[in-house]
């Protein structure tokens, strides 16, 4: 009776077993379906957006800047530049070129860069990198274009800065104590470049301190002494040159100079 027992259970439970090879399947199908179908699911892909904004640093963004700014005096420079080119990729890996389309609505737009330009001015003020007294700027005097510099075979590499200068128009003006140019970012309203009138002497002017704000104003890293004895590398005998850690292991130059006959205090990337 025992063995009959144990033979009647073994055959139910491969019973049971294999009527829910049967069903299960088609039950577990269902409820999954059910699951996925009648209630909303929310999943980050990561990939929105991603070629539009890619995350680099401080010293990065300056690199790319700064290549793309070389590679377009090297084009306007060139035999081969044309003047209705903005740049030309002459064996240069990098760009710089007019953004036709505009802000897309995450940078800075062109009736908000001239109140943003003033209030970075101010900052530099407040830093100690510039004297008090700087005019403000305008769009009746000044002229702002979009630009984006672009590492050509990796275009998610990319800076966008407003060109922000003297209109051309308003060459005859005084320039004393006016901002001449300046590249700022168009994401941040950060000051990368700029060109200043001011009343001030190289004598009046700490270069390391300057550079000292700027760095920490710009979240920069890895700074390093600039070794050359070149006495052409500036049009001016009064300068000093930085190095910065670049992209991909380049370097970026950063000089602090000044013009002293007309008393324009600089910094500027290269």
């Amino acid at each position: 009776m025992k063995k009959m027992g144990k033979t009647a259970a073994l055959l139910a439970a491969a019973a049971a077993v294999f009527a829910l090879s049967l069903w299960g399947p088609e039950a577990l199908a269902r409820y999954r379906d059910k699951s996925v179908f009648l209630q909303v699911h929310q999943q980050q892909t990561g990939q929105a957006n991603e070629g539009y904004r890619y995350t680099l640093s401080a010293n990065q963004r300056l690199g790319i800047l700064a290549a793309g700014l070389q590679s377009q005096a090297f084009s306007e420079n060139s035999v081969y530049g044309s003047e209705n080119l903005q740049t030309q990729q002459l064996g240069s890996t990098y760009a710089f070129v007019e953004n036709q389309n505009g802000p897309t609505g995450r940078e800075i737009t062109q009736e908000q860069i001239y109140e943003t330009c003033n209030a970075q001015l101010e900052t530099f003020v407040q830093l100690g990198i510039l004297p008090s007294g700087v005019k403000e700027v305008d769009a009746q005097s000044y002229s702002a274009v979009l630009y984006s510099a672009i590492d050509v075979p990796e275009p998610r590499n990319s800076v966008a800065v407003w060109k922000v200068g003297l209109s051309e128009d308003r060459n005859n003006t005084d320039k004393s104590h006016r901002l001449i140019d300046a590249y700022i970012d168009a994401d941040s309203g950060k000051i990368y470049e700029f060109y200043v009138r001011t009343d001030l002497r190289w004598e009046d002017i700490d270069p390391d301190a300057v550079l000292d704000a700027w760095q920490e104003y710009m979240g920069l890293e890895g700074r390093q002494p600039f070794e050359s004895d070149n006495p052409l590398l500036e049009t001016t005998p009064y300068y000093r040159k930085y190095v910065f850690e670049g992209m991909d292991g380049g370097k970026t130059v950063v000089t602090v100079g000044f013009y002293e006959g007309i008393k324009e205090l600089f910094l500027k990337i290269s």
